[in-house]
């Protein structure tokens, strides 16, 4: 039995922003929590560094350099047949520190480019808004996601995605896997709370206070209720816009019979 897929299914494939781009710094942009996660393989960690250290490597700051060579990618994408590509607007590159009134014209002009290109060449864009760049400057100012203003800090940068790109872009999530703030390592990547110090950056249970469980709580309802804000704002601009948010789906396995291992696949 076959089932065929409907006409119009988008086949395509997705990146983010920080896992492609490059160009970290340039034209504006100002750092993002993913600017300050080193490498890591099977032997060092992946860390969370509050202050970059010039003696490590942040993937980052170079990934495969898409910034500057969007179009020979695209090119590609349309060679194999992509009709769908889904991709993520670093919020720094609008907004450099996060909090700013006015967004960074270099930004907006760049993205403007990249969403042109796609659709000269058949591509429908799918943005994502956040995908783990959350400003560095609202994590040191505010403690991320942690504190309520930072909600209106997003709003302003939706509104002016919304804004600017109407017409290039119609399929919008507002968050990448929204759930994953409540996983171990989400307090960072996700959240945007800043850690006491040099941290870890992996999967796996970890030990943590109530308090601090709590507080991932309350940045993850500020996260719904700017999403809320995000979705009626971008409806308003533009009817056609169709948004969404996007949430992870991870199957843990207990790694024995033994109750304390069961226990922690549950609240993995």
């Amino acid at each position: 039995m076959s089932k065929p897929f409907p006409e119009g299914f988008l086949w395509g494939g997705a990146t983010s922003a920080f896992q492609c781009e490059g160009a970290w710094n340039e034209d504006g942009k100002g750092p993002s929590v993913a600017d300050h996660i080193t490498a890591g393989d099977r032997q060092t960690p992946r860390r969370f560094t509050r202050e970059l250290d010039p003696a490590l490597y942040y993937p980052s700051h170079e990934a495969i350099d898409f910034y500057h060579r969007y179009k020979e990618d695209i090119a590609l994408f349309a060679e194999m047949g992509f009709k769908v590509f889904r991709m993520s607007i670093a919020w720094t590159r609008l907004f450099p520190n996060g909090d700013e009134t006015e967004p960074n014209r270099k930004g907006i002009e760049h993205y403007r480019r990249v969403f042109t290109e796609l659709r000269s060449h058949g591509i429908e864009p799918l943005v994502t808004l956040s995908h783990f760049e959350m400003p560095y400057g609202l994590m040191k100012k505010w403690n991320g996601w942690a504190d309520r203003r930072t909600i209106d800090c997003f709003v302003r940068y939706a509104t002016t995605c919304f804004t600017e790109f109407k017409g290039l872009v119609k399929y919008w999530l507002t968050f990448n896997e929204i759930n994953l703030l409540m996983h171990p390592f989400g307090s960072v990547i996700c959240g945007g709370l800043m850690p006491r110090e040099d941290t870890v950056v992996a999967l796996g249970p970890r030990q943590e206070s109530p308090e601090e469980r709590n507080l991932r709580f309350q940045a993850l309802h500020h996260q719904f209720v700017a999403s809320a804000k995000a979705v009626q704002i971008g409806h308003a601009i533009d009817a056609q816009n169709r948004i969404g948010c996007m949430i992870a789906a991870m199957v843990p396995y207990p790694r024995t019979c033994d109750p304390a291992d069961i226990l922690a696949a549950h609240r993995f």
